[in-house]
């Protein structure tokens, strides 16, 4: 594909515009950096009295970890969920918020996507290494299973970066596109077993509403995290598998979109 070979020729471009976007997030914050764990922190503090002190929306020990501390449970998959939402929504500004850079010079494009989902990584792997050590003062050895949390990161990049390219040359021709995309990840969210375990679902629902229930990528993600993080075992080969095929199938798209409504960007922006 000639769009990687540019991709992969801009590398230092790249890094550039990456390191741009990460020193950019917090600037003049007096907390900085710290704010990437505070964040998500808070979140998880509102989420575990809400869902597991007042609704009562216990997901059980892990299997075969034992392990059964419910705010563990529920950042194995809040963490992931964050770096998809801000990724999708720094991927959807990224081509419109750098218009008079678009305009100005030639470059490839896609570069401001994979900056935006660059810094959102470096931020993601920063919570996984605070989350590893969390897991290990609990009790759960999580370094034997690293590789596999590198492998389900690797491969929620590459789902996440294809979403991002679609939503971000959306955006400049349909500038609705991330009013929806907020309004969207909300649902997106409560419809994906982040904040409850999924069997809450499946005791309620049955037939093509369940196989619609599964058929949501995020569901099968915070599975994959939550096998090699809270259970301390491998993700099934299904759940492997799907996620392989929404990641690839997310990157074709993106990228064959992008592709597609690239060449007016400069006199739309």
């Amino acid at each position: 594909m000639t769009a990687i070979g540019d991709l992969a020729g801009s590398r230092e471009l790249l890094w550039n515009l990456t390191l741009r976007e990460l020193r950019g997030k917090y600037k003049r914050s007096a907390l900085g950096w710290t704010w990437s764990l505070l964040n998500p922190l808070v979140t998880m503090a509102i989420f575990t009295v809400v869902f597991g002190v007042f609704l009562k929306a216990e997901p059980g020990a892990g299997d075969p970890s034992g392990l059964d501390v419910f705010a563990l449970w529920l950042l194995c998959a809040l963490l992931p969920w964050n770096f998809v939402g801000n990724t999708l929504n720094g991927g959807a500004l990224a081509l419109v918020g750098n218009g008079n850079l678009i305009k100005k010079v030639y470059f490839p494009r896609e570069t401001l996507v994979g900056a935006v989902t660059g810094a959102n990584l470096v931020t993601l792997l920063i919570e996984l290494g605070v989350l590893c050590v969390a897991m290990l003062i609990a009790g759960n050895n999580v370094l034997p299973w690293i590789p596999g949390i590198l492998l389900v990161t690797a491969l929620l990049t590459v789902f996440a970066t294809g979403l991002a390219l679609a939503l971000s040359v959306l955006n400049v021709y349909f500038r609705d596109t991330q009013h929806f995309l907020s309004i969207l990840l909300q649902i997106w969210f409560y419809a994906s077993p982040i904040v409850y375990p999924a069997t809450l679902v499946s005791d309620h629902v049955t037939g093509a509403a369940w196989t619609l229930y599964e058929a949501n990528p995020f569901y099968r993600f915070a599975e994959a995290y939550r096998n090699l993080f809270y259970d301390l075992r491998w993700p099934s080969a299904a759940t492997l598998g799907i996620v392989l095929a929404w990641s690839v199938g997310s990157l074709l798209m993106g990228w064959w979109v992008f592709g597609k409504l690239q060449g007016r960007l400069a006199e739309e922006l």
